[in-house]
């Protein structure tokens, strides 16, 4: 078993302890906030930094306690973050719901939901907890289940950020006609992390769309070799919640304490 597959079993017994009817759902989906799309500000952002709340990686281990994730949800907001990850998987993660609507409360920002997206049931539980993305990774998903997601989540109104690592699943992914398409860096089968990747993949990749770069992220050098490849955002988190003041972070990420001086 890969580690992405370990980690879908585990996903997947989480969500049948947690599973609402879909007339509960609906309703909390009724008195959800309303969502908030980051799409023409990604795409028109020169870079943009999805900045992301994340305590453990199965890589990593433990990253940071993060007890209060709005409030660093909101450093990393008011230092230019255009948009907040927020991981809800918590087996490998330390994740949670609790921490989507937390942070949504607070910050004004469009939200990700970052989580392992395997069943129709979640991308319902997902906008009614305020998320405006969520996440498909390619790698996880059927071609019919990335289409069929993809659809429902625009008809929740919703936006999702396709997940991709090789040139197959660029492939696959560019089928269903995404506007945000991410490449990691890191093979969640393996957690291999391969830094030319998205170099390979990135010009396959039309114009338009939106073109994140994950994974391997930390530094200002890097923000620039990722957007000088043709990168117009960067998701990254390891970096940002290890550092000791995480809006100076973000600061550093994005060039803007060089700007002011």
């Amino acid at each position: 078993m890969s580690v992405l597959d370990s980690i879908i079993e585990g996903v997947r017994e989480d969500l049948a302890s947690r599973r609402l009817s879909m007339a509960q759902i609906s309703e909390a989906i009724d008195s959800a906030p309303k969502v908030r799309d980051p799409l023409a500000t990604l795409l028109n952002n020169e870079i943009s930094l999805i900045a992301e709340v994340k305590r453990a990686s199965p890589s990593k281990g433990r990253l940071a306690s993060i007890l209060d994730p709005a409030a660093l949800a909101e450093q990393y907001a008011s230092a230019g973050a255009t948009m907040i990850s927020v991981l809800t998987e918590r087996r490998r993660f330390g994740g949670s719901l609790e921490d989507l609507v937390a942070v949504r409360s607070r910050v004004d920002i469009p939200i990700l939901r970052k989580d392992f997206m395997i069943d129709e049931y979640q991308f319902f539980e997902a906008r009614a907890h305020g998320a405006d993305v969520v996440l498909l990774i390619v790698a996880a998903l059927g071609s019919n289940q990335i289409k069929d997601y993809h659809e429902l989540t625009l008809e929740l109104g919703m936006r999702a950020l396709v997940e991709v690592h090789t040139h197959d699943e660029l492939e696959r992914a560019l089928e269903i006609s995404p506007q945000i398409i991410g490449i990691n860096s890191r093979n969640l089968k393996t957690l291999d992390v391969d830094a030319t990747v998205f170099a390979e993949l990135i010009p396959r990749i039309p114009k338009d769309l939106v073109r994140v770069a994950e994974s391997g992220i930390s530094t200002r050098s890097e923000v620039e070799h990722a957007q000088a490849q043709g990168a117009t955002a960067v998701l990254v988190g390891e970096a940002l919640v290890k550092a000791g003041d995480s809006a100076a972070a973000v600061r550093e990420l994005l060039g803007l304490d060089r700007l002011e001086q």
